[in-house]
């Protein structure tokens, strides 16, 4: 899977932090990325700056949130390129708060483009990469799915989902040239905490102001495409975190709603 030059990548999200930031990469590489997201100004100034770089790509804008638009997505490049061969599932919603003042608006987006979005885009890629017997989907996770936490109950649960979806379809595809992999990042400096502080009712994200960058996320996204595996964590210390729910999921009983009360003051 090492040779990815002129290959077709489709990158959910790709308007800004982790999406942008491994479009850029993969544009690097040599593949032709097809930038995927609601913002067409940022799409176009993104690809004008693939292009300057001497790289190669193309825009869709699609609301992710919509079932047609989704479908638009797989028919365009399908249409234009035969299909993808690498899907980057990054596109996500968040939100902080206490779930029963979370408005169903905000439920409702975040599950039609943290869940609904993964599987109608993954589904309608895979068949023709199983067809052709080549291919890779990335679906950018996250910590939060392996350890349940208060504020983020529906968001944590989608990367859940994102989890046991990627798991499922890996122990498919094992024994051919198909890959799909899951990411479980921690907290990254993106612009999501301040979107999930935007939304109706939303908190800021203790986390805010730490994490790791965009730029390594993608670098680590570039480096599973050469060396596909189920899972891989960034940064790499989180790979504890599952074994420390497990062990000692009675302190965060304890401990966390002591937090989100904390965060539920100060925003106050």
């Amino acid at each position: 899977m090492g040779n990815w030059k002129d290959k077709i990548a489709v990158v959910t999200g790709a308007s800004s932090g982790i999406g942008a930031a491994t479009a850029k990469k993969l544009a690097d590489e040599g593949l032709l990325v097809v930038l995927v997201a609601r913002r067409l100004e940022r799409l176009k100034k993104l690809a004008e700056e693939i292009f300057q770089k001497g790289g190669k790509a193309q825009v869709i804008i699609a609301d992710l949130t919509r079932e047609k638009d989704r479908a638009r997505v797989i028919q365009e490049v399908t249409g234009r390129f035969g299909g993808a061969d690498v899907l980057v599932n990054n596109a996500g919603l968040g939100w902080y708060g206490y779930g029963a003042e979370m408005s169903w608006k905000t439920a409702w987006e975040m599950l039609q483009v943290n869940v609904e979005a993964v599987a109608q885009l993954t589904l309608g890629f895979l068949k023709k990469m199983r067809e052709r017997g080549s291919g890779h989907i990335v679906n950018v996770g996250s910590i939060s799915g392996s350890i349940p936490s208060q504020g983020v109950a529906l968001y944590g649960a989608t990367k859940s989902f994102l989890d046991n979806f990627t798991t499922a379809l890996y122990r498919e595809l094992r024994g051919t040239r198909v890959h799909v992999s899951v990411v479980r990042a921690g907290p990254v400096k993106t612009e999501f905490c301040e979107t999930a502080l935007q939304r109706e009712n939303g908190m800021h994200v203790p986390t805010e102001r730490v994490g790791v960058t965009s730029e390594q996320v993608a670098q680590r996204i570039w480096k599973l495409m050469l060396r596909p595996r189920r899972v891989i964590y960034v940064p790499g210390w989180l790979r504890v975190v599952p074994w420390a729910e497990l062990s000692f999921g009675w302190v965060i009983d304890r401990v966390g709603p002591l937090l989100l009360r904390k965060q539920k003051r100060a925003d106050a």
